[in-house]
């Protein structure tokens, strides 16, 4: 019998033939070979159907396997299934940090590095440019191992892969010894921060804000390396507040403007300390739908303006802020910052409240930006556009078909956004 899957924010749902949660690597190998369809799923944090199948879905939440750190402490293998948050206790008990992250640690770490999903700082790539190495079970069941020596065209496409390439069960990280991050959290104006975005974004380990669209004011939240010696300060308060201001928004959208002015006023400065893996994530408990441009760094503030005067001018009730970060350049095939240092810009709404129409208009601008969109949240990218945006589309084609040549990992969503590779 069939169970029903939906994705975290509810808009994506599956009726997939089987859901399987493998204990063990040979089992998985052999799920894998007799099925004609394969998907994985971790946390189902994305907001397009990547998952989404009628075949099997697979969660490897339950697959064996440790934290292994190496003695020089600058990497570690770690199970591929492992939620970030899970990974980074782990990895703080054994004196390591991941590099960066973003600030929603749910996501199984191998979902997180396919898409290419992010944190934010200047000098610092996406969590898929801390991948040294990758374990995957292949479309026949069989097991190969990957990095930049041992089959560098398939550790080149696994990078970022969006999961059409295999199973990957276990992953070889760049790490870091284990540190502390301070937050700073403050209300200024928006015309002073992008006027001074390159000086923050500089002097910052990690710089970035929020943005209500009716509102003049941001809210910065900048990370930098604490002192060993500092205390911990208590954990961030939880959503209870927003997700009522969201509940009345989606009675009487009008009062969506007041209520984005009244939140930014509310902001308070503020300061807390701990383990990095304990300070990177925020509470994301109120259901969004997101989309998410990759936009190259000189354009993002202008097409931040653009997208909030679009916004006003049509009148969306928009409850949620804008997410403006900063991502390093990278060599990734199918990363949205091949070649280029972005700005990162996040357009999110309540899941309760339309959004469609506003994301539609909102792509426009960024697309017209040159932005790339991240691969897991709402984009209306085509197979042309893939071939247009990405130079090396076609060797990652290449290798994909190569390693997977009936398609067993491709859904409806990825054969028809990579059909130059079938």
């Amino acid at each position: 019998m069939s169970e029903s899957w939906r994705n975290w924010s509810g808009s994506v749902a599956a009726e997939p033939a089987a859901i399987e949660r493998p204990k063990t690597e040979a089992e998985l190998q052999a799920l894998v070979a007799r099925a004609a369809k394969v998907r994985v799923v971790g946390a189902g944090h994305s907001f397009m159907p990547l998952c989404a199948t009628d075949g099997l879905l697979l969660q490897l939440g339950d697959l064996d396997g440790e934290l292994e750190v190496s003695a020089d402490r600058q990497s570690a293998w770690a199970p591929a299934g492992w939620p970030i948050g899970k990974l980074t206790d782990a990895m703080w008990e054994k004196g390591v940090s991941l590099v960066n992250q973003g600030d929603i640690n749910k996501q199984a770490i191998a979902g997180a590095i396919s898409t290419a999903t992010h944190g934010t700082g200047r000098a610092l790539g996406s969590l898929a440019t801390a991948a040294l190495a990758f374990r995957i079970v292949l479309a026949d069941g069989s097991v190969v191992e990957c990095d930049a020596e041992r089959e560098p065209e398939l550790f080149q496409a696994a990078r970022v892969s969006l999961g059409m390439l295999g199973v990957v069960t276990r992953i070889k990280l760049k790490v870091m010894p284990a540190y502390r991050l301070k937050e700073t959290i403050e209300r200024r104006p928006l015309g002073r921060t992008l006027a001074e975005w390159d000086e923050l974004a500089n002097r910052h380990r990690h710089a970035e804000f929020f943005l209500f669209p009716y509102s003049e004011h941001v809210t910065l939240k900048t990370l930098d390396i604490a002192d060993a010696g500092e205390a911990d300060a208590p954990e961030e308060a939880d959503d209870t507040v927003f997700q009522a201001v969201c509940d009345l928004a989606t009675v009487w959208p009008r009062t969506a403007p007041t209520l984005q002015r009244m939140l930014t006023r509310a902001i308070r400065s503020s300061e807390r300390s701990g383990p990095a893996g304990r300070i990177f994530p925020s509470e994301r408990s109120v259901r969004f739908e997101e989309m998410e441009y990759e936009i190259p760094a000189e354009n993002g503030p202008d097409a931040l303006r653009a997208a909030m005067k679009l916004v006003r001018d049509a009148g969306w009730p928009i409850i949620f802020p804008f997410e403006f970060r900063t991502v390093a350049a990278d060599d990734i095939w199918l990363s949205p910052m091949q070649g280029r240092a972005c700005v990162s810009i996040s357009f999110h709404q309540y899941a309760r409240m339309p959004w469609r129409e506003a994301f539609a208009g909102v792509e426009k601008v960024f697309q017209a930006a040159g932005g790339r969109p991240h691969w897991a949240k709402r984009h209306t990218l085509t197979s042309a556009d893939v071939l247009r945006l990405y130079p090396d589309a076609q060797r990652f084609g290449a290798v994909r078909k190569r390693v997977d040549p009936t398609a067993k990992f491709l859904n409806a969503h990825l054969a028809e956004l990579f059909a130059f590779s079938l």
